[in-house]
């Protein structure tokens, strides 16, 4: 019998996508830099991740942190990675872009969404960022994603599940709006119930110590907020079975 729920489980890492099938992921999301949001993965990390799971992958296309207002360039780097991505074995892609006024840039969607097909596509949470979420849907549903991920364009899932709620009832089915954003063990209930929504997205992640034995703590390889260097974060097999038994006993 089919689950009445599909969880997403976002993961940067090989260890993390294992352990996220494990724990009874039904999707991964395969990105980068989870610090900044996610940005596109490596080939290589593309490719090794499909070898050790069986889960569908849907990869992140997504050329640097920060805004979505992208220039030529950019979009040229984004084409060249979804034809990079579907031929080395994406089960589907995350991508999104907006205009400088905060709408669904249509133009660039429409063109970038002709170079992924026939795969599926989830706009990502660039939708966060929109003018007036409600438009934003329509436009999303006239150009034919398959989903949207979303916070409820607040600071995290549970803070906008209020508006999550009105954009499941608005959707009627035509698109799946899937809920993410700091979700948790701890809230994951109370979202579920509040929206109405079927799928979710989560990176349930435990920090990890690194192996290293010799530290120098006088250097940090990034900015002054970057993530520590002798510290990882991982996606936690029981934090990821947790949320799995949590959506059955809600849904």
């Amino acid at each position: 019998m089919a689950e009445s729920f599909l969880m997403e489980v976002c993961v940067d890492s090989v260890e993390s996508a294992i352990n996220a099938e494990r724990g009874g992921a039904s999707r991964l999301e395969l990105c980068s830099s989870l610090l900044e949001g996610g940005i596109t993965p490596s080939i290589g990390l593309l490719q090794v991740v499909k070898q050790n799971v069986r889960i569908p992958v849907f990869v992140m296309i997504r050329p640097r942190g920060g805004d979505f207002l992208y220039s030529d360039r950019e979009v040229e780097v984004m084409r060249r990675d979804i034809e990079l991505v579907k031929s080395h074995g994406a089960d589907g892609l995350v991508l999104g872009a907006l205009t400088e006024d905060g709408r669904v840039d249509t133009g660039l969607c429409m063109e970038l969404l002709a170079a992924v097909r026939p795969l599926p596509v989830t706009f990502h949470r660039a939708f966060d960022m929109v003018h007036d979420p409600v438009v934003a849907l329509e436009t999303l549903i006239s150009l034919g994603f398959e989903r949207v991920l979303t916070s409820g364009c607040d600071s995290s899932a549970l803070e906008g599940v209020s508006l999550i709620k009105r954009l499941v009832e608005q959707a009627k089915d035509r698109i799946v709006i899937m809920p993410g954003g700091g979700i948790t063990e701890r809230n994951l209930q109370r979202i579920l119930e509040g929206s109405g929504a079927q799928e979710f997205h989560c990176s349930a992640r435990s920090s990890q110590d690194s192996a290293m034995k010799f530290r120098n703590s006088c250097v940090n390889m990034g900015a002054s907020l970057a993530a520590p260097e002798y510290g990882l974060k991982v996606a936690d097999v029981s934090k990821v079975r947790n949320l799995n038994a949590i959506a059955k006993n809600t849904l």
